[in-house]
């Protein structure tokens, strides 16, 4: 619904928690053109502890100002909800109000409001259970990176262009562990690296400590919007590199690898933790593309 003459906006009383109760209809304000989200009713000059939803709404910004022409409803909305997000007035585990709620908030009407909510369900900020209200998620890397994860999946597959990304992404990680993991955490990821030596037999359980080794460099990183992105591109193409470990001779080689990427990050001599890193990960290009050529081979000739 569009700012217009006559629409009217009901001011929710406060709620603790952002919990809201019913909300009892209070005075009511005739909003003239384009004045749709501006201060409607004049704030206490000192904050107070309970805010209501309204007040979070109205302190993100306004519809008004001419925005509209350039934006939806609907965007601007979930533009709000990630202010409030962002400024820490709404966090992971909160419930939103009731769309009725949310509706007298924003000043406007239920089909934006649902466009909203449905857009920051699909990007992971928010979930719902079948007939309740959205809940804040926990706002996880792996959550939030999941829709970029899903475009990947549909998309044609190409090994090559996965581990020019994987090297920009990745050996910045290993760069940033190299100065910021702590010593247990450095102390983690060498441990890690020199217990596959156990499994370079066994590829079940190589994948498994290899999904750890990296993991610990991501974590050491500190970046976590690199690490879901590393997470990513890991995942990308998983089936065929599993395939690729039951070639002999590939895991012992990955082993050797991981060691020498753990050494020099415990030394914190960077430029050889991300020499070791980038020949690692041209090992695994390697041997994805020829398990790729095999499985191709194999599906042409039954």
């Amino acid at each position: 619904m569009g700012a217009g003459a006559g629409q009217c906006l009901r001011r929710p009383r406060p709620f603790g928690g952002g919990d809201a109760k019913n909300l009892p209809r209070q005075r009511h304000q005739v909003l003239s053109p384009g004045s749709l989200g501006q201060e409607r009713v004049s704030k206490p000059a000192k904050e107070e502890p309970d805010r209501t939803f309204a007040d979070l709404a109205e302190d993100t910004g306004s519809f008004g100002g001419g925005t509209l022409e350039r934006r939806s409803i609907s965007e601007q909305v979930a533009d709000r909800i990630m202010g409030m997000i962002k400024s820490g007035n709404l966090k992971p585990g909160d419930r939103l109000p009731t769309e009725q709620q949310m509706t007298i908030a924003f000043g406007i009407s239920r089909p934006p409001l649902r466009e909203a909510l449905k857009a920051l369900t699909l990007m992971g900020v928010l979930s719902s259970r079948q007939g309740g209200r959205y809940t804040i998620t926990d706002l996880s890397p792996s959550r939030l990176a999941a829709p970029f994860n899903s475009v990947l999946a549909v998309a044609d597959y190409d090994v090559h262009q996965q581990f020019e990304t994987r090297i920009v992404v990745d050996l910045e990680l290993v760069r940033l562990c190299c100065e910021r993991a702590s010593l247990e955490q450095r102390q983690r990821i060498h441990k890690l690296a020199v217990d596959g030596r156990a499994f370079e037999h066994d590829p079940v359980a190589f994948r498994l400590l290899d999904i750890e080794f990296h993991q610990a460099i991501n974590d050491g990183a500190g970046n976590a919007l690199l690490a879901a992105l590393a997470h990513v591109l890991y995942d990308l193409g998983l089936d065929v590199r599993r395939a690729a470990s039951e070639v002999p001779g590939v895991i012992d080689k990955s082993v050797g690898q991981h060691v020498e990427v753990a050494d020099a990050i415990l030394s914190g001599d960077t430029l050889a933790a991300v020499a070791a890193y980038r020949a690692h990960l041209e090992h695994v290009r390697d041997t994805t593309i020829m398990a790729i050529a095999k499985r191709s081979r194999e599906l042409t000739h039954g």
